[in-house]
């Protein structure tokens, strides 16, 4: 079923936001909100591939999210330096 686009939006938003008071990263909402559903997405894709699914609800979705963002946020950085 999935958790639908207005879920997606505010996981994404929550994961991006955590994931910058983490990193401490100078992010603004939307940049949150695509950190955040870019991350989960990517991560997930990554963790599909080696056998592990992540549940279609609220909080292994953050969870998800929210390490898929700090990840980009650190690739940014390294890419910036």
């Amino acid at each position: 079923m999935g958790l639908g686009i207005l879920g997606n939006i505010i996981i994404g938003g929550l994961a991006g936001w955590f994931a910058s008071m983490i990193m401490k990263a100078d992010t603004g909402l939307i940049l949150n909100i695509i950190l955040g559903i870019v991350g989960a997405v990517l991560l997930n894709i990554v963790l599909a591939a080696l056998g592990i699914y992540a549940a279609d609800a609220w909080i292994p979705q953050l969870i998800v999210g929210l390490i898929g963002a700090c990840i980009l946020i650190a690739i940014g950085r390294a890419v910036k330096r």
